[in-house]
């Protein structure tokens, strides 16, 4: 499996407790130091994702989790994804929500100076969605999650609603995971 964007290696050292044989990329060198510390067993590269240093189909899944939202070119790094996926293989690509307390308190750290949220982008599902369908993918599945705010006296109270929220609409949620898959 490809996770793009991997940053220190948290998501590549839960999915490679779950089996799978993980290579993760970063555009940060620091990010794939610390990658490669916490996974020795992985193999982490610094790498752009606009242009993948692998053959067409090597992998039988890509993750790109919270990478998008800091992508200019959003299009051409998803079609990159679906360029190294083997025919069959998934990609599963999760954001934040555009419309969610989540998105907005980022948007307001960037609009006060924070460079890693100035140019950020936030999505809805049907965006995400559309990014997979414009790389030629298949969509299979949209899921949401975390619809109480940022702020721990609310969530004990609000997150026993998520999963019921998530059932009913997209609207709000901080998390859009998006499930697609190569023809083949």
């Amino acid at each position: 499996m490809l996770d793009i964007g991997c940053g220190d290696g948290d998501l590549s050292e839960a999915l490679a407790c779950g089996g799978a044989e993980v290579t993760g990329i970063d555009a940060d060198p620091e990010m794939v130091s610390a990658a490669t510390r916490r996974l020795p067993s992985g193999s982490f590269l610094c790498a752009d994702a606009l242009a993948l240093p692998f053959d067409d189909g090597r992998f039988d899944l890509v993750v790109m989790v919270t990478l998008l939202c800091h992508v200019q070119n959003r299009e051409r790094a998803v079609a990159e994804a679906g360029r190294v996926l083997r025919p069959g293989g998934r990609l599963l690509v999760g954001e934040l929500g555009r419309r969610s307390v989540w998105a907005f308190a980022r948007r307001l750290k960037g609009w006060q100076g924070d460079d890693f949220w100035r140019t950020a982008r936030f999505f809805t599902a049907a965006e995400l969605a559309g990014l997979a369908k414009t790389a030629g993918l298949t969509v299979e599945r949209v899921g949401t999650a975390v619809y109480y705010p940022p702020n721990g006296w609310a969530a004990s109270l609000l997150a026993p609603l998520d999963r019921h929220l998530a059932r009913l609409t997209t609207f709000g949620a901080a998390f859009i995971a998006v499930a697609a898959r190569k023809p083949g």
